[in-house]
């Protein structure tokens, strides 16, 4: 199988009537769908669970986006056992006819771009543009990963020493437990999915309960793919009861996390211990927590510097694991930088994802804008209110996009995640001061650093200690390929999805030496 080289998935320009008129169309048709009941799947059959419970729209809680299985232990327990009797066929499959379904994959998801567009609007609260990037993200993932598998599958010769013929290969693992965020609903769910696939092994999903409708249509792309209807099982629920039964089953062989820094410890925690019959170490793949700071030098072309703190800290609604939350600014340009922030925070429109103008939606639930409005509270008492710090009128879970000032490095808004739209601004002495500042956190994420100074570039390559570290631009917004994104520290195991070694976490190298006659 021959593959074009990889290219990212281009996005849509809704300022083009076509393409607005079609949004809004696969919105009408989406929201149509909404309050309809999905099946967990397991074993290639649908089930129900003791109970169900809703998925509803931020932006509209009273509307019901899905309703959803409450999956049991048992049903859970079953779901790795069905796993592994599909590993059995599905692990021998060649990797060239898993990248071929892969592909398909990416096909399908692109066809039904906008439709997954407007799922995310619905359940996520994504804006148009956040949730085209998000779809688009899922499409590289696959594309990327089925290229991957491939160079994988033939992988580089070994030194042949005299009289032996030596060579390496990549083995899949078993079953692996999948458990996403609802932060990128599709595209980190795709990723952390397809890739477990691509490599052999087959998955249980279990996605968070603020997103399953989105999963459950991914599973349908799987399907409709050609992928063998058991080697992805679906269940929803308690990630408390039936997360940690599928993390903990002895026939699980690798756990691939995405989210909050005290779940991913809990979930490393429970896979660190072995259970009776299980015979071998599994692993963890997390990605988790940030605390990300945009430095911004005395030399920085500042219009750029703004543009890119107000672009990384309020897309989405700050809920990026790389948004920047930290913006520290060195003092000669402190004030004037102030000043360029606060206008641009006053230019974002904040209202339902639904409608295109807004470029901020509704944070995802009322127990994340309750922690949200909680910081805000701590951080006028750590530092100067210079814009937002309320609530936005409507149905929805709309803030303000708040920017704190005056902040210092003991403060909780400098050291803990808040996970949406607040932004706490730091003055340094100098750059020295600016780069002890950057790195005063237990996390390690992603970073970024405006100035002019190649001198000052260099250092930061070098001294400013993150797992993505962006220059002159935006720390968020990661692309698939050009950008393997992973952090340090606090921020999880530094796995880089969407770079070439990604697949290696799913697979297990076996070498091989034959002597000749």
């Amino acid at each position: 199988m021959t593959l074009a080289p990889f290219q990212n998935e281009p996005y849509t320009d809704f300022t083009q009537p076509a393409a607005r008129e079609a949004m809004l169309a696969a919105l009408q048709q989406t929201t149509a769908q909404c309050g309809r009941e999905y099946l967990l799947w397991i074993g290639g059959k649908p089930f129900q669970g003791t109970g169900t419970f809703e998925s509803r729209d931020p932006s509209l809680p009273s509307r019901i986006i899905g309703i959803h299985q409450k999956a049991t232990v048992a049903q859970a327990r079953d779901a790795v056992d069905c796993a592994q009797q599909a590993f059995a066929g599905w692990g021998k499959t060649p990797a060239e006819q898993r990248a071929r379904l892969t592909v398909e994959c990416a096909a399908v998801i692109r066809r039904r771009k906008f439709e997954f567009n407007s799922w995310m609007v619905l359940e996520a609260g994504k804006s148009w543009a956040e949730a085209e990037a998000d779809t688009s993200e899922a499409i590289d993932f696959c594309e990327y990963y089925a290229r991957q598998m491939l160079t994988l599958d033939r992988p580089e010769p070994l030194v042949q020493l005299a009289g032996e013929r030596d060579q390496l290969r990549y083995l899949p693992l078993g079953v692996g437990v999948v458990i996403p965020p609802w932060n990128f609903p599709l595209a980190i769910m795709t990723g952390m999915t397809i890739a477990a696939l691509v490599a052999g092994n087959t998955v249980v999903l279990k996605p968070s309960s603020d997103t399953p409708t989105i999963a459950a249509k991914f599973v349908e792309a799987l399907h409709e793919a050609g992928f063998p209807v058991d080697i992805c099982q679906f269940i929803t629920g308690s990630g408390g009861s039936i997360g940690d039964a599928v993390v903990s089953h002895p026939k699980t062989r690798f756990v691939s996390f995405t989210g909050s820094k005290a779940v991913g410890l809990h979930v490393n925690e429970l896979a660190a211990k072995p259970q009776p019959g299980q015979i071998w170490i599994k692993r963890v793949v997390a990605e988790m927590g940030g605390k990300d700071a945009i430095v911004v030098a005395d030399d920085a072309d500042l219009d750029a510097a703004a543009q890119g703190i107000i672009a990384s800290a309020f897309g989405f609604q700050g809920q990026k694991c790389s948004a920047c939350s930290r913006a520290i600014i060195d003092a000669k340009v402190y004030d004037t930088m102030l000043e360029k922030l606060k206008a641009g925070a006053a230019k974002l429109a904040v209202g339902p994802a639904t409608d295109p103008a807004n470029q901020m939606g509704p944070v995802i639930n009322e127990r994340a804008m309750a922690n949200i409005q909680a910081y805000t509270a701590q951080g006028k008492k750590e530092g100067r209110l210079v814009a937002g710090g309320g609530r936005v009128p409507g149905d929805g879970y709309f803030l303000e996009p708040t920017i704190i000032a005056d902040v210092q490095p003991e403060a909780a808004i400098f050291r803990e995640e808040i996970f949406g739209p607040v932004l706490a601004v730091t003055k340094a002495r100098n750059f020295d001061h600016a780069l002890e500042l950057a790195n005063q956190s237990e996390y390690g994420l992603t970073g970024a650093l405006y100035s002019k100074d190649p001198a000052r570039l260099r250092r930061a390559e070098n001294e400013f200690f993150v797992g993505n570290l962006y220059l002159n631009r935006k720390c968020t917004g990661a692309m698939v390929g050009a950008h393997p994104f992973g952090g340090f520290n606090m921020s999880g195991t530094d796995s880089k999805a969407g770079g070439p070694d990604y697949l290696l976490q799913f697979l297990q190298a076996k070498s091989i030496a034959e002597r000749l006659a």
